[in-house]
C-alpha cells in the first residue's frame, strides 16, 4: 500500500487531522490498534474552547455539535462553600462549548466512513520505520496478515501509551514531567445536572466539579489519593462525599442516580519535545498531557492538528516545507501555555499532602484576587476559552 499521510490513532486527534487533510484533496490511512467500539466506549471530557468548535466548523463535521452542544457563557469557581460566577462572554466575549469528546469522535467517524477514507482497526503490531529519511514505512499486521504502508509523512496521534513516541531514539527526545498524588472519581449519571454551567470546588476535604455532558446526563468528580479504588467506592458513599465539598445551595439541589460508568483519572503533566523527528510528527496525548482541571486535553490536540494540517496542506500544495519545519515550536508554544494554566488551575482547586496553613491561605487568597480582580478574571477566561493563535 501506498498514501501521502499514514495517521496513527484514530482518536479525535488523528480523524480530525485526516478529515482537514482529506478536504484539501491530501490521502490518509489511519491505523487503529482497537476496535471501532472501543474507542467510542472511551470517556472523556467534553468542554471545547470556542477556536476547537471553530475547527471542526471547518472539517464540516460540527452540524450535530451545534445541536445538541451547550453553550456556556462562563464557569462557577467556588472555594469553602463561597461561590462565585466568571462570565466569559462579558470578560472577553468569547464562550466555550460543552460536547462530548465521544461525540466528537463518532461525528468524525461517521465522516471519513461517509466519504470512503481508508481506516484500519484492530491493526496490531504496529511499527514505524525510515522516518528520519525520505522514505518512511509503517507495518503492522491484520487477521494475521502482515502488511506495509509507504508514505511521505507519518503521523502519531496514538495517545500516551502509543507506538509512535515510542518509536523516537531516546537521545532525540526530551520529556517533562509532573506526577500529582491523587486523582479524580468520576461518575457518570442519567440525572439533570445540578447547575447550567460547571462548578469547580475547593475544600478541605478536596476538590469537586460538576459537570455534564448534557441536559440530562451529569458527570461529578472528586478527588481522591492516587492509590484509591474504585471499589472503595459506593454510589452512596460517591454522593456523600460530593455534597460535602459543595455549597449548601449546591448540595441542597443535587440530584442522585445510579452510576452508569465509575473510574479514577490519574493527573499528570507530561511534555515531550519536539514533535516533530524527520517525517513523523506528534501530536494530541502522544505529545502531552494536561491535568482535566483547565479542561485543554482535547483542545491541545485540535491545536496541534491544526499547526500540522496546515503545514501539511502548505508542503502540498506549495510544495513549502516551511510549515513543517516551524510545526514542533509553534504547537509548543502553545502546550506550554495551557500547561501552565492547567497548573495553576491544579494548585489552587486541589488539597496536598503537603499542605500547610501558609499554603491553604494562599490557594483562598488566590480565589478572592480572582474575584476582586477584573484583570486577574479575564485572564483567567481567555485562558479558559482558549487563547488565540
Amino acid at each position: 500500500m501506498r498514501t501521502k499521510v499514514v495517521i496513527i490513532g484514530a482518536g479525535p486527534a488523528g480523524l480530525l487531522l485526516g478529515r482537514l487533510l482529506e478536504n484539501e484533496g491530501i490521502e490518509t490511512i489511519v491505523l487503529e490498534r482497537r476496535s471501532q467500539d472501543y474507542v467510542l466506549g472511551r470517556i472523556r471530557a467534553g468542554v471545547l474552547e470556542q477556536s476547537t468548535v471553530e475547527l471542526l466548523e471547518k472539517a464540516a463535521v460540527s452540524e450535530r455539535l451545534h445541536e445538541e452542544g451547550l453553550v456556556h457563557d462562563g464557569v462557577e469557581l467556588c472555594f469553602d462553600g463561597d461561590r462565585h460566577r466568571f462570565n466569559f462572554r462579558e470578560l472577553i466575549g468569547r464562550t466555550v462549548t460543552v460536547y462530548g469528546q465521544t461525540e466528537v469522535t463518532r461525528d468524525l467517524m461517521q465522516a471519513r466512513d461517509a466519504s470512503g477514507a481508508k481506516t484500519i482497526y484492530e491493526a496490531q503490531d504496529v511499527s514505524l520505520h525510515d522516518f528520519d529519511g525520505d522514505s518512511p514505512k509503517v507495518r503492522f499486521r491484520k487477521d494475521g496478515v502482515e502488511h506495509e504502508i509507504a508514505c511521505d509523512f507519518i503521523a502519531g496521534c496514538d495517545g500516551y501509551h502509543g507506538v509512535s513516541r515510542a518509536s523516537v531514539p531516546n537521545h532525540a527526545l526530551r520529556t517533562f514531567e509532573r506526577v500529582y498524588p491523587f486523582g479524580w472519581l468520576g461518575i457518570l449519571v442519567d440525572c439533570p445536572p445540578v447547575s447550567d454551567e460547571l462548578i469547580y470546588a475547593h475544600h478541605a476535604r478536596g476538590f469537586a466539579l460538576c459537570s455534564m455532558r448534557s441536559p440530562t446526563r451529569s458527570r461529578y468528580y472528586v478527588q481522591v489519593p492516587a492509590d484509591e479504588k474504585v471499589a472503595a467506592w459506593s454510589d452512596e458513599r460517591f454522593w456523600d462525599e460530593l455534597r460535602s465539598r459543595l455549597d449548601e445551595e449546591t448540595a441542597d439541589h443535587l440530584v442522585t442516580g445510579p452510576s452508569i460508568e465509575k473510574s479514577i483519572a490519574p493527573l499528570r503533566s507530561f511534555v515531550a519535545e519536539p514533535l516533530r523527528f524527520g517525517r513523523l510528527f506528534l501530536a494530541g496525548d502522544a505529545a502531552h498531557i494536561v491535568p482535566p482541571t483547565g479542561a485543554k486535553g482535547l483542545n491541545l490536540a485540535a491545536s496541534d492538528v491544526r499547526y500540522l494540517s496546515e503545514a501539511l496542506i502548505e508542503y502540498y500544495g506549495e510544495r513549502s516545507s516551511a510549515g513543517i519545519d516551524s510545526y514542533s515550536s509553534l504547537a509548543l508554544a502553545r502546550v506550554w501555555k495551557a500547561e501552565r494554566f492547567s497548573w495553576w488551575m491544579t494548585s489552587i482547586l486541589h488539597t496536598f499532602p503537603d499542605t500547610d496553613t501558609f499554603g491553604r491561605r494562599i490557594q483562598r487568597t488566590e480565589f478572592e484576587y480572582l474575584v476582586a480582580s477584573e484583570a486577574a478574571a479575564r485572564s483567567m477566561a481567555e485562558n479558559y476559552t482558549g487563547l488565540p493563535y
